[in-house]
């Protein structure tokens, strides 16, 4: 008799781990040193792997992109929020990007083997924890939400830090999911939710008028009748000296990168701007954009192994 598996033998296979990507937002996009003390903090949980940390200087913010067990990840967000509670004063931060806490946002996102219900469980396991173990106040949103009106992240975090502090703990609509009915007075507070792969993008304008830029965030933005699933505001860039408009397409499958692109281009070139480039901020699926897209949304560079999260995690072993 062979050593071969035995006829009609169904051959069990290792269960798959669910896999999450966790992308916190920190309130910090000038010292390199602080960003890498935070992913380094998070990268010392075993499994957990960094695919990206960048620095914007002019959002003063750092968006850190990593991915792991369910498990692992928890565990590191909410080593995540400590170390920014004690590196990350909001009373000496200012930047275009609102903010309300040193860790900003703490959203996770099904990979493989994961599911939503994965992600929304985790998102409120650790918003317990950030609440009960380092006194931060928790608002849960998007899948996470427990009320309607906190789906949207900016219906409360847009409030920013400084109006919140009077917010929570007087107004009922400002209680914490998770925490203390009180911002913590040097890292405020925390959001924490599920959601799809969200795609920060941007586009620059060859302008410095930046009424233009937040004339066409307007146009596109779903809040004001523009594209489904699209949050937009115009900035002016110091660095560049050039105006901006900078966007989170919340679900790709229902207004892509190409589409807002192409609008925010057509709206630009009617009152006579150029778009000089376009900005990939973080990671995106490999569904959602290619080097074909690349160099017609005027990306300046594009490496599927730094940008596409699926072939960053497979060059990584992952």
């Amino acid at each position: 008799m062979s050593g071969g598996i035995a006829a009609g033998r169904r051959v069990r296979r290792a269960p798959v781990t669910p896999l999450l990507e966790f992308v916190p937002n920190f309130s910090e996009g000038k010292d390199r040193g602080v960003v890498d003390a935070l992913v380094a903090a998070m990268t010392g949980v075993r499994g957990v792997k960094c695919l990206g940390a960048e620095l914007d200087a002019n959002h003063h913010r750092a968006v850190v992109t990593l991915a792991g067990p369910a498990s692992a990840i928890a565990e590191a967000a909410v080593i995540g929020a400590r170390e920014a509670m004690r590196r990350i004063d909001l009373r000496q931060h200012k930047g275009e990007h609102k903010r309300m806490g040193a860790m900003d946002v703490c959203p996770f996102v099904p990979l493989a083997g994961a599911t939503m219900q994965d992600a929304i469980a985790t998102a409120k396991l650790v918003g317990a924890r950030i609440g009960s173990e380092l006194g931060l106040p928790v608002f849960l949103y998007a899948e996470a939400a427990t009320r309607e009106s906190r789906r949207v992240l900016g219906n409360v975090r847009n409030k920013e830090f400084e109006a919140l502090l009077t917010l929570v703990g007087s107004d009922p609509e400002f209680v914490p999911d998770f925490g203390p009915s009180r911002m913590h007075a040097t890292a405020g507070g925390v959001s924490v939710g599920a959601r799809k792969f969200l795609i920060a993008y941007n586009v620059n304008l060859r302008t410095t008028d930046v009424q233009v830029a937040k004339d066409i965030a307007k146009a596109v933005r779903e809040k004001d009748g523009g594209f489904k699933k699209v949050q937009a505001m115009g900035f002016f860039l110091d660095d560049k000296q050039a105006a901006q408009v900078s966007m989170n397409l919340l679900d790709f499958e229902t207004t892509s990168i190409r589409t807002v692109f192409d609008k925010v281009a057509e709206l630009a070139e009617a009152r006579g701007v150029e778009v000089a480039e376009s900005e990939l901020i973080g990671l995106a699926p490999a569904a959602a954009i290619d080097a074909a897209l690349a160099r017609h949304i005027k990306l300046p560079r594009f490496v599927a192994e730094e940008q596409v999260v699926e072939a960053k995690l497979a060059a990584m072993g992952a």
